[in-house]
């Protein structure tokens, strides 16, 4: 006959072993999470300003949108000044402005064989018409 005891230890360790990974995901997508919030609310300001950045002798002249390149790029450059954010792209097109930024975050907590940092990404667009 064959013995069961000690089968609802392993079970018991494998179980709270689970859980304990599982939290460990949780933790880390939730900071993650919240940091990517914080860099789509600065890429999100950083196309406004640029937005802001238009033209304002072609549209005074002509009556068009124009944004700058080279304007839009200082602009962003200069309200872009959180610790760990890199610019990656800003163009322009006619009236619209994308900017794409990254940032590498610390996990909160890492298991051994995983990394400690990721890069998280945040897009934004802004685009200028001429209110009727």
């Amino acid at each position: 006959m064959r013995r069961d005891d000690g089968q609802i230890t392993v079970m018991t360790i494998g179980f709270f072993m689970f859980l304990g990974l599982l939290a460990v995901v949780v933790i880390n997508v939730s900071a993650a999470f919240l940091q990517r919030q914080q860099l789509d609310n600065v890429a999100d300001g950083a196309a406004l300003v640029a937005a802001d950045g238009l033209s304002r002798e072609a549209f005074y002249r002509h009556g068009e949108i124009r944004l700058a390149d080279s304007e839009a790029r200082q602009l962003v450059g200069r309200y872009v000044t959180g610790a760990g954010i890199r610019v990656v792209a800003v163009s322009t097109r006619r009236d619209r402005v994308h900017v794409r930024l990254e940032r590498t975050v610390g996990l909160a907590l890492t298991p051994p064989g995983w990394t400690s940092r990721t890069t998280i990404v945040a897009e934004a667009t802004s685009q200028l018409r001429i209110a009727d």
